[in-house]
């Protein structure tokens, strides 16, 4: 297709995605570019950044638009919450997901007023639509409604319970939307779509080691995934449709980074962590009944988390732990916007970069990248720089889950602050670096506050008090808010993301790096092939501990989550 001239709407522009397609789409000179994101504010300020860096296509060429494309135009501008908490409302929204497809859901969509107003040639949709649809998280939903049924809560509840639970049902959803958008696309003759998809887990199996405090895997994640699998079928077939726009998809399999790198304050949902102060005198004795949520009120610092990070657009920030993490080899890795962005660019002229899934669905994910990995080393070194600037360790955020990761970053940041090489670590006792671990949480209030404030309660040395904040994110509340305490629960909440201060927990860590060491010892010398990606030159001769890279080797070889396929 010919770009120039035409007029083109990227759903999703404000994002990571459509921000780096937008910018590759001006230089192919189209008529103008609409710009949408759920919030008209994001839109604005997108198009502002745009037209500073494109001065000369002037006012207009950039259009905003804000709202959320999956419900009616007039609820466009509400918050899905306050769509399904009014009862009359969430009777219609429940209707349009329900009932058969009719000329008035279709003309009554934000999809099909938004597309008859700019109607555009080309659509480029950057939204991440299964996560939309699987993280309205059916399961909780379902919990609540059993609940009040066992509750033998009124008739008028009941049914306020049951209408949320069939508005939250993923498939009927996927199905009416796509049915709005063909339609909408249709009406207006749109030439081409094009969806940047996804596969739920960053191009990774079962075994994905991330996850938010939910079983592994989550049933949430592989909603996620089993939506984006519909979706590409849904595309197929619509692909598939004589007369109807060119379909296509590009679905990368990594995770996809990054947008900024900086030292400020981090935000979860938009809101600062703000920072809690639990001295060691408020620890809980671990008896009775353990209470995910209390009524204590805890003491704020005044102070919010601030720390090194990188923006990775819509997964949202991440600590230099949690970037090296993920990114490291046999983890989930990463692809460029940019590179995205030009596979888009490339599909859309009518080119076959044997990444489109509508055209063939096997072998066609965009797997990480060259230019990903030997950029991934520029990312960590600035990240690094920034740390010395500020004299600030980024350690994790808990933004990216497992909590088990941020609870690993942690304990090995512990130990490093008084090891300076692997070797050293071994060198001591499991006791001494209990104890100075234990000193050390003690006497740094910001650490500890961090730690806390973030949703990782320690677990001093004698296993049985605890240092908590007001947010825990293990265990996880899921509906019952008083569990037993009992060893078994212990040991399973400090595996998963509690900072284990026992002398066993040490011993652990001593272990995992011996096996680490040993790992990379094995290798031999006059070994120069590619075989071997963990040598002791990737470990820098044991010199230092980079606590990313440790914790991704124990994610592939504790979590059994190493990646199969690249």
């Amino acid at each position: 297709m010919d770009i120039q001239n035409k007029t083109i709407l990227v759903l999703g522009g404000f994002g990571l995605v459509g921000h780096a397609l937008v910018r590759k789409l001006v230089l192919e000179d189209p008529k103008q570019i609409i710009v949408t994101s759920l919030f008209l504010s994001e839109a604005e300020q997108a198009v502002n950044k745009l037209e500073n860096e494109f001065p000369d296509k002037g006012k207009n060429y950039f259009i905003p638009w804000g709202g959320d494309i999956f419900v009616r135009n007039e609820y466009k501008d509400q918050n899905r919450m306050e769509i399904l908490n009014n009862p009359d409302t969430r009777k219609v929204l429940m209707k349009d997901i329900m009932e058969e497809m009719t000329d008035d859901v279709l003309k009554k969509s934000a999809i099909y007023n938004l597309l008859t107003q700019f109607r555009p040639e080309m659509i480029v949709d950057c939204i991440n639509t299964a996560t939309a649809i699987a993280y309205q998280d059916v399961y909780t939903t379902y919990r609540t409604v059993t609940r009040a049924i066992a509750q033998k809560v009124s008739y008028e509840e009941l049914v306020e319970h049951t209408e949320k639970l069939m508005c939250t049902l993923y498939i009927p959803q996927l199905i009416r939307h796509i049915q709005i958008l063909y339609a909408s696309m249709g009406a207006v003759k749109t030439k081409i779509y094009i969806k940047i998809g996804t596969s739920g887990t960053g191009g990774m199996g079962l075994n994905i080691p991330y996850t938010h405090s939910e079983e592994k895997p989550s049933r949430v994640l592989l909603s996620k995934s089993s939506i984006a699998g519909a979706h590409t079928l849904l595309l197929f077939l619509m692909g598939r449709t004589p007369d109807g726009a060119i379909t296509k998809e590009v679905k990368p399999t990594a995770a996809i980074a990054w947008k900024r790198i900086e030292f400020g304050e981090i935000k979860k949902k938009g809101k600062p962590i703000q920072l809690f102060d639990i001295p060691f005198t408020e620890a809980i004795k671990l008896e009775g009944k353990f209470i995910i949520c209390d009524d204590k009120k805890y003491k704020k610092t005044g102070q919010t988390l601030q720390s090194v990070f990188i923006d990775v657009g819509e997964n949202g920030i991440f600590s230099r732990g949690e970037f090296e993490t993920i990114t490291a080899q046999k983890q989930m890795e990463f692809v460029t916007p940019e590179e995205i962005a030009d596979v888009v660019l490339y599909e859309a002229k009518g080119g076959n970069t044997g990444h489109d899934i509508v055209s063939a669905l096997d072998h066609a994910t965009l797997e990480p990248t060259y230019r990903a990995g030997y950029m991934q080393h520029m990312a960590a070194k600035k990240l690094a720089e920034l740390e010395l600037k500020h004299e600030k360790q980024s350690v994790a955020f808990e933004l990216l889950g497992p909590p088990r990761l941020s609870k690993l970053l942690y304990e090995i940041h512990l130990i490093r602050l008084f090891n300076k090489t692997m070797p050293e670590i071994l060198k001591k006792s499991a006791q001494e670096l209990s104890d100075k671990c234990t000193a050390i949480i003690n006497e740094n209030d910001n650490l500890r506050s961090e730690m806390l404030s973030i949703g990782l309660p320690i677990l001093l040395p004698d296993g049985s008090s605890l240092l908590r904040g007001e947010i825990i994110k293990i265990p996880a509340f899921r509906g019952d808010n008083e569990l037993d305490i009992t060893p078994e629960n212990i040991g399973m909440w400090t595996d998963e993301g509690w900072i284990d201060l026992r002398v066993s927990n040490m011993a652990r860590w001593q272990q995992r790096i011996k096996e680490l060491i040993e790992e990379s010892e094995s290798i031999a010398e006059d070994d120069t092939s590619s075989q071997h990606v963990r040598t002791k030159a990737y470990w820098n001769n044991y010199d230092e501990i980079n606590i990313g890279k440790i914790c991704s080797w124990i994610f592939i070889h504790e979590e059994n989550g190493p990646r199969m396929k690249s």
